[in-house]
């Protein structure tokens, strides 16, 4: 008789277990998996909240993590050679980022697009040598 109260305390505990992950928790899970995996083409877009401008925008295949410590993300996108390179986007009180899923564009695995933004950048004038 224990036993069979044994082995049905452990499977109501396995059922509370496995119920206690929703359906949400294992797509948003899922999701992160296969994005941090190269499988989907992702764009991020990094905004100046104060004017309202679109400092560039980012897109491919790419790892995307949130450093808090240093406030800036990582970036990482693999090449068509299997080699990693890793971007920086610092973030600040008046800039913020949304990254979207894009995956339904075809885009090549090994190739990622990186637009600025023109009149965000600031000219820079310097002495002509002859």
């Amino acid at each position: 008789m224990r036993k069979i109260i044994m082995i049905a305390m452990l499977m109501i505990g396995c059922f509370t277990l496995f119920t206690g992950c929703n359906e949400a928790d294992r797509v948003s899970y899922n999701l992160s998996k296969e994005a941090d995996n190269f499988n989907d083409v992702r764009q991020i877009t990094v905004i100046n909240c104060l004017q309202g401008d679109v400092l560039f925008q980012m897109t491919g295949k790419m790892s995307i993590q949130a450093d808090v410590e240093e406030n800036q993300l990582e970036i990482i996108v693999e090449d068509e050679n299997g080699a990693y390179k890793k971007h920086f986007i610092g973030l600040s009180d008046n800039v913020t980022y949304v990254v979207e899923d894009i995956t339904s564009k075809n885009v090549d695995k090994y190739q990622y697009i990186l637009n600025f933004n023109p009149k965000m950048w600031l000219p820079v004038k310097g002495d002509v040598i002859d």
